[in-house]
């Protein structure tokens, strides 16, 4: 294969079985308040005492990233569930900063690891239990991920569902900006978390996307927490899952994969921004105060399913 070192059919059999208890965690996780208190402080609690520091010790998930990223998702679903379920919260405009922020630490964690990784300058060299290759494509990601944050946009419009699950809408986080974003992060784990990708950047980004475009639309921001932060727990609980067991999928750590896979996340990005741009020059809107894509059929068929 191109992209990863050949095989089996079990693992094509298990990259489906990821994604599907990922769309299932996610639904158990939205649609139940307390199911969701439970799974996002609760379960964290008892694994942080209790599990991660002797499932870690040793392992690739045992680094400052690994940990940002687990606890940030983390912040990110406990910071959801109150805007959802504290009463008035998703009126407030001081609350509704939290999502972009997250969302924006988020990415940032990942930019910054990009350039942490063309610094220095690997060669099919193990950095922190992974093995890695530094490249240009490190830094064309890098401004991509810089592209995307600049991009959310709308927040101000963030809105809670009128059915029973309450989930947090996004109106103006629209398909276009979804694509970019998995392209970018797709990249980020090929560049950075090579030998993990298979899962955490196919499974991972499809569950999210899909559970967006075909269960609960307007609502990617919150299954993208949710579905990352059962992902981390699970690395952190069982990481040779995902480094020595028979279902482990090894990269191919091809030069030319790894800048094609980042090209296509920059030209993806650069084209939201250009679109971006031109919305804002043709509407006069300050995409820091207002919403930006309220033209748009995807706009207000999420916003017709709002309070």
């Amino acid at each position: 294969m191109f992209f990863y070192e050949s095989q089996p059919l079990s693992n094509w059999i298990m990259l489906l079985v990821v994604f599907l208890a990922l769309i299932l965690l996610n639904e158990l996780s939205r649609r139940s308040k307390w199911g969701g208190f439970f799974f996002f402080v609760i379960l964290p609690l008892i694994l942080t005492f209790a599990v991660w520091p002797a499932t870690t010790k040793g392992t690739s998930v045992n680094d400052w990233f690994h940990y940002a990223k687990v606890y940030s998702a983390l912040a990110g679903c406990i910071g959801f569930w109150l805007i959802r379920h504290v009463k008035g919260a998703a009126q407030k405009k001081w609350a509704l900063c939290f999502p972009p922020l997250i969302l924006a630490i988020n990415i940032m964690e990942a930019v910054a690891r990009d350039f942490q990784i063309y610094g220095l300058h690997l060669n099919k060299e193990v950095f922190e239990g992974m093995m890695l290759v530094s490249g240009p494509w490190n830094i064309m990601n890098g401004i991509a991920g810089i592209l995307n944050i600049i991009t959310i946009t709308g927040w101000l419009g963030i809105c809670i569902s009128k059915d029973k699950s309450r989930d947090m809408l996004w109106p103006d986080m629209l398909w276009f900006w979804i694509v970019a974003y998995d392209l970018w992060n797709y990249a980020y784990t090929y560049n950075c978390l090579p030998d993990h990708s298979w899962y955490c950047g196919i499974a991972l980004l499809l569950a999210p996307t899909v559970a967006a475009f075909f269960i609960k639309k307007g609502a990617w921001l919150q299954h993208r927490a949710h579905t990352l932060a059962f992902w981390c727990m699970f690395a952190m609980t069982c990481p040779n899952f995902i480094d020595n067991s028979q279902f482990a999928v090894k990269s191919s750590h091809n030069p030319t994969a790894l800048f094609i896979v980042s090209l296509a996340a920059l030209l993806s990005n650069i084209a939201v921004f250009v679109y971006y741009l031109y919305v804002i020059k043709s509407t006069r809107r300050n995409p820091l105060k207002e919403e930006l894509y309220t033209n748009l059929d995807g706009y207000k068929e999420i916003k017709s399913l709002a309070v």
